[in-house]
């Protein structure tokens, strides 16, 4: 069977006369809010040449889109790229509902993909096997208020020792500096910032050492009103409170930039995330990969490989980067961001920890636990339950 960067060659080379309609390549994806940047790429691959006809359709954000998915695949109406969170795609291959895309990936050439950081080739890897393309990826920071730290004559916190010392210095008249969200990415880059993991191969590590001591710290910072513990479905209402000078830092994704700098009345600061355990700190990469779901058509493969390719040249992502803040995957773009990067000295320093980022564990799992994590995150930092009780309680549930 030939593989298909043969046929993607072939198809290609064909004259446009001996052509048949284009293929039609349908690409679900989560980026809603800049689903008209997503349309004019695919809009300018599609006359660009005339074999395939890409189709971008805005699915909400990634938790609405899985479900979706899945649905798609038991009927057999599936698109042929579909954009997946790093922690959803693992289950959905070991269920047998991914295509395998390593020859595809084999047979790129070898300056292409030595060009991207390692950590972004593996986070669409499981068992050896490449399941997914890379696009989308973005590294947590600290976001703070910096007019409040300027005026409090406070430097921004690397640490987290540093951050519970300045929260406290700064909650006052009912302030609550840090919002301490439900959010198991951020809290698994807490734990990487110690040195520790929340899981170690196929078992779970939901109450080890490392994320014991990070969500004490964090129920302990609530508990004395130095921290306010929000929901993920609290967002709007956090942002509100970030703006008005209530709440002073947020733990977020480096694309959160975006919208983040259009809150009115605000000096918006952006930092690397606080780095615990120094020489042992990294960070969990995040954002999404792009996969074609088990039983695509070869020609549509082939078409969605070769939309990947179109996304990937450096210059596109260098304009995707400065549209959305997602840290640049791949290493030619970064010069082509340097105007920008000067402009944004803030954001150079936030994406430069793509030099430790690594991937997130891609037990098939890991995203029911990361569920069972945000459950604990709530009760303990709600004053519910001990810090220790709410991860043991997790760990429990994981194991079973």
């Amino acid at each position: 069977m030939r593989s298909l960067a043969r046929l993607l060659t072939l198809t290609l080379l064909l004259p446009a006369s001996a052509q048949a309609a284009p293929v039609r390549v349908e690409f679900w994806h989560a980026m809603t809010g800049v689903k008209d940047t997503v349309a004019a790429y695919a809009r300018d691959f599609n006359r660009s040449q005339s074999t395939y006809e890409v189709v971008p359709v805005a699915q909400g954000n990634y938790r609405e889109l899985l479900p979706k998915l899945q649905a798609a695949i038991k009927s057999g109406r599936a698109p042929a790229l579909a954009q997946l969170e790093f922690t959803q795609f693992p289950a959905l291959a070991a269920a047998g509902q991914l295509t395998d895309l390593t020859r595809t990936v084999d047979a790129l050439p070898a300056a292409l993909r030595n060009d991207f950081y390692p950590a972004v080739w593996r986070a669409g890897e499981m068992g050896g096997r490449t399941y997914g393309l890379p696009w989308n990826v973005s590294v947590p920071v600290l976001m703070f208020n910096a007019r409040i730290l300027e005026n409090a004559e406070q430097k921004v916190p690397d640490t987290w020792a540093d951050l519970e010392r300045v929260s406290r210095a700064l909650a006052t008249g009912g302030r609550r500096p840090l919002v301490v969200a439900a959010d198991a990415w951020t809290f698994e880059a807490n734990v990487l910032s110690r040195g520790g993991t929340l899981s170690s191969g196929q078992e779970p590590r939901l109450n080890s050492p490392d994320a014991t001591e990070a969500l004490t710290q964090l129920a302990r910072m609530s508990a004395a009103a130095q921290a306010q513990p929000r929901t993920l479905n609290e967002a709007t209402r956090a942002a509100i409170d970030f703006a008005r000078g209530q709440n002073v830092f947020v733990l977020a994704s480096v694309a959160n930039w975006t919208d983040a700098r259009k809150l009115p009345l605000f000096k918006l600061g952006v930092a690397p995330f606080p780095c615990e355990k120094v020489g042992a700190c990294t960070v969990p990469l995040g954002g999404a990969t792009l996969a074609v779901p088990a039983g695509t058509p070869a020609a549509e493969q082939a078409g969605a490989a070769a939309f990947w390719q179109y996304l990937s040249a450096p210059d596109r992502l260098a304009s995707w980067v400065q549209a959305t803040a997602y840290a640049p995957p791949r290493r030619a773009a970064v010069p082509l961001l340097e105007g920008w990067y000067a402009k944004n000295p803030q954001l150079r320093a936030a994406h430069a920890q793509m030099n430790r980022a690594v991937p997130r564990p891609t037990t098939p799992s890991y995203a029911a636990w990361t569920a069972l994590l945000e459950t604990a995150i709530q009760k303990a930092t709600s004053g519910k339950m001990s810090a220790r009780a709410a991860l043991d309680e997790a760990q429990t549930q994981a194991q079973r």
